[in-house]
């Protein structure tokens, strides 16, 4: 076993306190003999979500050798507040405790650099690896394994049961809902997604007509009480009438039969798509990645594919899927839809002249012409949000995840961390502010003269009636928590750390196995070294007349089984995408260094 690098493991603290541990506080002297993962994460960022659902079998594995620590590390100021994480522990499912930490203090402790990062800590306390970005689950077991063989040894392994104390149920009809859907016959279809359902509500929005789903996860066709979704989440009324569902860990598309109740699969493969997946075919055939919503347009179903930053479309006559728009690369640009970029789209709306879009890591309104051009009506990037009515170009959000097309042309926007309903005017450019006090929207239907609001956290659909006259909101700005790095003008070395896990090697049977993507915010930031190339260290030239901005950074490297005589070994993508606010300083530093696997040394 080769000698690894050892770093003493920072105390986790965090002002919001923990969750999940029946008012305990764990310390990582408490842990002392446990191996500690700890995962870096933020309820808005669809690839932590990811990591949560591949931690799962892992923790299920090794539950009495592993303990899971999440460290909530808030992008968005609506993050920052307790009740909030508290409710996205239960949203998703996450049974290991998690240390709310709003101001980003243990983020800071360990050099964190993005959303997700594993941390992994061995039996005594040192840390010994580091996983940015989400396809690491098999190296971690590969870890795990040696370190409970190594530290068995030692006598340093202790074994039981974990700091991990389940909350109490709550006993309400919706819980987190999603989506919802108003059907012909003037009821409701909700995604009830914490609960792994489906629900019909009567035209009161309240009374319970039927579940559709188990109510586990799980993936499973079949009769209403006997299928199985995994979080669903958006919903579609095709032609036939029959229902299109967003079934979002799952990365399927399921078609839900109204009058027989019947669930089938019609695309996906339960599979992730990963670089290097097929971006067409039968669509039973092709891996799909966190569909969250779909719409029927131009006689598809276009899907919000929030895991891969792009848009799909899938054509229920011919049975096929293909990759619609944008490029995998996460941020806001606009232009043809083969080079456009989006972050996370999470709600669609389809009118016949366009097909709107809530693309919510950028805390944006955009839309896609029939041309296949796409446009940007709110929104400015990745680290800017807020609440601010008036011109479109200055108006904000705060990571939407909907949007509703209305009678009038103009749209309402599901202001999901503002807990706020939105509206922009095409014809004036305007933005306004329509409702508040709503708890963290994330869809609306229209119903006559009202509007009938997804209110997700509150667990329940909320009737509004459409205002003629706006509310009038104090505006607000904010940029991300996260601290710009200080680089130095000039030369600046840009390094993606990547170590292949123990028992694998770099993939070059078919050429370079690595890939790295950099561009900036503002574009003039980088004199040199932009674009793409293999080399997993880079020389940029920084302008010293620029004094801040982002550097967008896209790294991926292939590993395979180190093993001569497997004439086919299982191979592995590892990925990240980074956004690092940096201010140049002739104090900073000239070197920029990103762990994309490992320790760096």
């Amino acid at each position: 076993m080769s000698k690894r690098a050892r770093v003493r493991a920072p105390e986790l603290i965090g002002k919001g306190g923990w969750i999940n541990t029946g008012d305990k506080e764990p310390s990582l002297a408490d842990l002392r003999g446990r191996i500690v993962i700890v995962d870096f994460w933020t309820f808005c960022c669809v690839n932590c979500l990811h990591v949560l659902d591949e931690l799962r079998e892992l923790e299920d594995k090794h539950r009495d050798t592993v303990v899971v620590i999440g460290v909530h590390s808030p992008k968005f100021v609506h993050e920052a507040e307790h009740q909030a994480v508290v409710d996205a522990v239960e949203r998703y499912g996450v049974e290991h405790p998690v240390l709310d930490d709003p101001e980003l203090a243990t983020w800071k402790q360990y050099a964190v650099r993005a959303w997700p990062t594993l941390v992994v800590i061995d039996p005594e306390g040192y840390v010994v690896a580091q996983h940015a970005g989400e396809g690491h689950a098999h190296a971690i077991e590969r870890l795990v394994a040696e370190l409970e063989a190594e530290h068995e040894a030692k006598g340093t392994l202790r074994r039981g049961d974990g700091p991990y104390v389940a909350p109490e149920p709550e006993p309400t009809v919706l819980r987190f809902p999603g989506k919802a859907l108003l059907l012909p016959s003037g009821t409701f279809l909700v995604s009830d997604t914490t609960r792994h359902q489906l629900v019909e509500l009567a035209q009161d929005g309240e009374s319970v007509v039927r579940r559709i789903g188990s109510g586990g996860r799980g993936f499973a066709d079949g009769a209403a009480g006997a299928a199985s979704f995994n979080e669903p989440q958006g919903l579609a009324l095709l032609e036939d009438g029959s229902v299109v569902v967003a079934d979002s860990v799952n990365h399927a598309l399921r078609r839900l039969d109204l009058t027989t109740g019947e669930v089938t699969t019609v695309a996906g493969t339960g599979r992730q798509w990963w670089q290097g997946s097929p971006t067409s075919g039968p669509a039973r055939e092709v891996d799909l990645s966190s569909p969250w919503d779909v719409a029927l347009w131009q006689d598809k179903v276009w899907i919000a594919m929030a895991g891969v930053h792009q848009l799909w479309a899938y054509d229920p006559v011919e049975g096929t899927v293909a990759v619609a728009a944008g490029t995998t690369h996460e941020g806001l640009v606009d232009g043809p839809r083969a080079e456009a970029w989006f972050a996370q789209p999470s709600g669609l709306a389809a009118t016949p002249e366009r097909l709107w879009l809530a693309d919510s890591e950028t805390s944006a309104l955009r839309w896609v012409d029939p041309d296949g051009s796409v446009h940007t009506a709110v929104g400015t990037g990745l680290f800017d949000f807020g609440h601010r009515d008036g011109v479109a170009g200055q108006a904000l959000l705060q990571h939407p995840l909907g949007v509703t097309a209305l009678p009038d042309g103009s749209v309402a926007v599901a202001d999901t961390y503002n807990h706020a309903l939105r509206r922009y005017d095409p014809a004036t450019g305007e933005v306004t502010t329509l409702a508040t006090d709503l708890r963290e929207p994330s869809d609306a239907v229209l119903v006559g003269d009202d509007i009938v609001v997804v209110e997700s956290a509150r667990h329940r659909l909320t009737r509004l009636r459409l205002p003629e006259e706006a509310v009038k909101v104090p505006e607000v700005a904010h940029r991300t928590q996260r601290e710009a790095t200080e680089v130095a003008p000039g030369r600046l070395r840009l390094d993606v750390v990547f170590q292949a896990p123990a028992g694998q090697k770099l993939d070059t049977r078919y050429g370079p196995s690595t890939r790295l993507l950099v561009s900036s915010t503002p574009p003039e930031l980088l004199i040199d070294g932009e674009g793409a190339g293999t080399e997993l260290s880079r020389a940029l030239e920084l302008d010293p007349s620029v004094p801040e901005g982002v550097l967008h950074v896209s790294a991926m490297a292939a590993s395979c089984d180190d093993d001569p005589d497997n004439e086919y070994p299982a191979c592995h993508v590892h990925q990240q995408d980074w956004g690092v606010p940096v201010r140049l300083t002739e104090s900073g530093t000239d070197r920029l260094a990103l762990v994309l696997a490992g320790m760096d040394t």
